[in-house]
């Protein structure tokens, strides 16, 4: 879009704030949408980046401690947490914790002010950091799925901010129902930190949400455009079904908190620019 010579000189600080709708979205539904933020040409280096990203982890999980817990096969390295599809003896990786630096483009990415400005928003403090970033690769029809879930029970035994620390999705690839997109429950966020399925038998289960304290039927799939961003908060119940069709659905998750706080997973401090 041109502007006219009368226009206002585009200003990042200000234009990628959050509108009043998101504001109302984020407090009642604990999520929002911003659709098509990157453009093609992004997206496609992003994507590119985050092959190289998986061939890299896949080098280095082959170094490092591996583990089961639930069944589900686990690598830890020095540098990252490599999680395996919940399959028996998979070798298709399905998430990387942390990834952004196995490669510089995403490294550059956690400063875009695309991602930041709106996070200073959702923090509320004028300087954010990184609290953790994570890339899923939902590979097509081997990407099973994530029961539902908060973010929050996870973190609290890390920090105690866990109310600051929002997530970013941005869709590598364009998600829809038939290839496992993200489900978000709306209104699950306004409980805090929701019990969990203790004994269930699992390991794991405390960390997975009771049914009995969300409604389901209020999910709404995150049905997006490839290069699109969904807000969530870190008590939004969210989960995903198995990705049953030829398309892939990689998304890449950055959580922010606010600045000067060490990250979740990765040793310092990293504030953005």
């Amino acid at each position: 879009m041109t502007r006219s010579a009368s226009a206002p000189a585009y200003d990042p600080q200000t234009d990628l704030q959050l509108t009043p709708s998101e504001r109302r979205a984020w407090e009642q539904d604990g999520f929002f949408a911003r659709r098509s933020v990157f453009d093609p040409d992004e997206v496609a280096a992003l994507g590119e980046a985050a092959e190289l990203v998986a061939r890299r982890a896949e080098a280095v999980a082959g170094e490092g401690r591996e583990y089961q817990i639930d069944g589900n096969r686990y690598v830890d390295t020095e540098i990252s947490t490599v999680q395996f599809e919940h399959r028996p003896g998979s070798d298709t990786i399905r998430v990387i914790e942390p990834f952004a630096h196995f490669d510089a483009r995403f490294e550059a990415l956690l400063d875009d002010p695309r991602l930041v400005v709106p996070m200073r928003d959702l923090v509320g403090t004028e300087r954010v950091s990184l609290w953790t970033d994570k890339l899923n690769l939902k590979r097509p029809r081997e990407g099973s799925r994530f029961r539902w879930h908060q973010d929050s029970p996870y973190w609290t035994h890390a920090c105690g901010h866990v109310d600051q620390l929002p997530n970013v999705m941005l869709a590598l690839d364009a998600a829809d129902e038939a290839n496992g997109c993200l489900r978000v429950v709306r209104g699950s966020h306004r409980r805090g930190v929701l019990p969990g399925q203790e004994g269930d038998g699992t390991t794991l289960g405390p960390l997975f949400t009771h049914p009995d304290h969300f409604d389901a039927a209020e999910q709404v799939p995150a049905i997006l455009p490839a290069g699109s961003l969904l807000f969530f908060s870190p008590h939004t119940v969210h989960g995903s079904e198995p990705n049953h069709s030829a398309a892939a659905r990689r998304a890449l998750v950055l959580t922010y908190q606010p600045g000067d706080q060490p990250m979740f997973k990765r040793e310092g401090v990293r504030n953005t620019g």
